[in-house]
């Protein structure tokens, strides 16, 4: 399945190479002591329900999907107890799949415009690249919106993206209004046949009101220049913030309508639960997830192949 389709459909399941490989640190670290803790195990009584709890915490999972996973556990082992080959690891697999499988409901749209939104240093510029890169190599013809007009760097670093891939920028520099840019960017994708569009936004915390006020209003314009769009908002999070991307996901939710979740840089911690705690907290369904330096080493999610990277030892 391409990118392309991918975008409009919905789910791969196969495991490859780069989520093996960026799980890595992940698998060999607290999941595998929660592996080798569920593979020994055949039920859930009050002193190791206790150890159960610990080991998700310390991986990230957060205390309300944490419990939530026990009390399916607990459910799932008094509805049907374990036969005599199976222990308790193949539960916790079936339950973390159900857990993070949340279904995507794609809106149509030509051109297919996406908001990128999320906390400045999450990788969201990048994030907006890597998806123009793979949608690129597929020839789709793609434009870029700098809407983060608040940061100079922000401008200039989506310019050399766009230089680099030699795809189309909206732009009016630092300091311009960000629904302008939005606007201008829909009219250009609209009028010139443009198949996705993709725009970058901003994303500073210490003025919450602004920043809501400005992802609200390049919302609502996207809308007011194609009926339908935004036809994807998503929220770009850094897994090695642990919890305090749940915190960062509330206030954005609050600002504007986000429909998916893109985890970045789950190769660089050692935990990787968090993912388990946004779709608990958020709803939203995770799409992409990065794990590495490369555009190949942004993915599109898929929760059978992301569960088997943390459990499977490789």
């Amino acid at each position: 399945m391409g990118w392309w389709d991918w975008l409009k459909k919905g789910k791969v399941a196969e495991p490859t190479p780069q989520l093996t490989q960026g799980l890595q640190k992940s698998r060999e670290g607290f999941w595998a002591r929660i592996r080798r803790f569920f593979e020994g195990k055949k039920k859930i009584d009050p002193q190791n329900r206790e150890e159960i709890e610990e080991l998700l915490l310390a991986a990230d999972v957060g205390p309300q999907a944490t419990e939530q996973i026990l009390k399916q556990l607990e459910e799932s082992l008094r509805q049907k107890p374990l036969t005599v080959k199976e222990t308790l690891l193949e539960r916790l697999r079936g339950i973390l799949i159900s857990m993070i499988d949340r279904p995507f409901h794609p809106r149509e749209g030509q051109p297919y415009v996406i908001l990128l939104v999320g906390v400045n240093g999450t990788g969201k510029t990048t994030t907006l690249a890597r998806l123009a890169h793979n949608l690129k190599k597929e020839n789709k013809k793609v434009l870029l919106a700098a809407a983060d007009t608040f940061r100079a760097a922000a401008v200039d670093q989506l310019r050399i993206w766009a230089e680099r891939l030699s795809v189309p920028l909206v732009e009016k520099g630092m300091g311009a209004d960000p629904g302008a840019v939005a606007y201008e960017a829909v009219q250009k994708a609209v009028k010139e046949g443009y198949e996705v569009l993709l725009i970058d936004t901003a994303g500073r915390l210490h003025n919450r009101k602004h920043l809501m006020d400005e992802l609200s209003k390049i919302y609502r314009v996207t809308g007011k220049a194609l009926t339908g769009a935004p036809h994807e908002v998503l929220l770009v999070l850094d897994a090695t913030t642990g919890q305090n991307a749940l915190r960062q996901a509330e206030v954005f939710q609050e600002a504007v309508h986000c429909t998916g979740v893109v985890l970045t840089k789950l190769d660089g911690t050692a935990k990787g639960g968090v993912a388990f705690a946004v779709v608990q907290q958020t709803g939203l369904p995770i799409r992409f997830i990065g794990v590495g330096e490369r555009a190949e080493d942004l993915l599109p999610f898929s929760p059978e192949a992301f569960v088997e990277g943390l459990l499977t030892f490789a």
